[in-house]
């Protein structure tokens, strides 16, 4: 006779899930061991990536500098992790609101988005990749998100508009390109 297979959960609230499995990843030693920036897809299944070359972190240091600068009134936080549709993403620089973020302090990841959320592009990135990120910023409550190229050009999408803004509606001040050499 055959037995019966185990009922298999169903994740019915995304938020709760990614915020239990990214305790339970947290938690673990071997995974604090790991370098290299983690996040998960939608089923809580681990996406790792390598450390990003100096370069990377160049413009994500030029890019905090400059938004610290051009709106003090909140916080800039690099390597974010936000629970999206799509799991945990984790942004290279994000601005904040000191509203949102203090309703959220102690939170191990954030489960509505900072108002910003910047990619800086490697070479490694693909559109689909990007795009896809922008998508599931924007459904987390991002209000922004900035693209910045190879080269150090800012791309500004607004979540209202599906279209390339040729200015921050946050930040209208921001250069329309970074330099980090």
């Amino acid at each position: 006779m055959a037995t019966a297979a185990p009922e298999l959960p169903v994740i019915t609230d995304q938020t709760a899930f990614n915020l239990r499995r990214w305790e339970e990843l947290c938690a673990d030693p071997a995974m604090a061991a790991i370098e290299g920036r983690m996040e998960t897809d939608e089923f809580g299944q681990i996406i790792m990536n390598f450390p990003p070359a100096p370069e990377h972190g160049e413009g994500q240091s030029s890019l905090t500098i400059l938004l610290q600068a051009h709106l003090p009134s909140g916080k800039v936080i690099t390597e974010c992790p936000i629970s999206t549709p799509a799991g945990v993403k984790v942004t290279d620089v994000s601005w904040i609101s000191r509203e949102r973020r203090q309703a959220q302090k102690g939170q191990k990841l954030l489960t509505l988005a900072p108002e910003i959320c910047v990619e800086v592009l490697s070479p490694s990135n693909t559109r689909a990749e990007i795009d896809e990120k922008k998508r599931l910023y924007f459904e987390a409550g991002a209000e922004e998100v900035w693209i910045c190229g190879l080269d150090g050009t800012m791309r500004f999408f607004l979540r209202a508009t599906p279209n390339e803004l040729n200015d921050s509606a946050l930040c209208p001040a921001f250069p329309k390109r970074i330099e980090w050499d």
